[in-house]
């Protein structure tokens, strides 16, 4: 099963905006982490949020 490409455009629905920011930041938190074990470096994040 191949999944369709998503069309990189502003989510207008502010929950759902919100809750696909959560799940982004936390895969993309995930794969930081993996690299920094798998590499053996330090990895630094900046991630700016509307909420703060």
């Amino acid at each position: 099963m191949v999944r369709g490409k998503t069309e990189m455009k502003r989510i207008e629905n502010a929950t759902i905006r919100q809750v696909t920011f959560y799940k982004r930041r936390n895969g993309l938190l995930k794969k930081a982490c993996e690299l920094s074990v798998l590499c053996d470096v330090e990895v630094s994040l900046v991630i700016f949020s509307q909420k703060g």
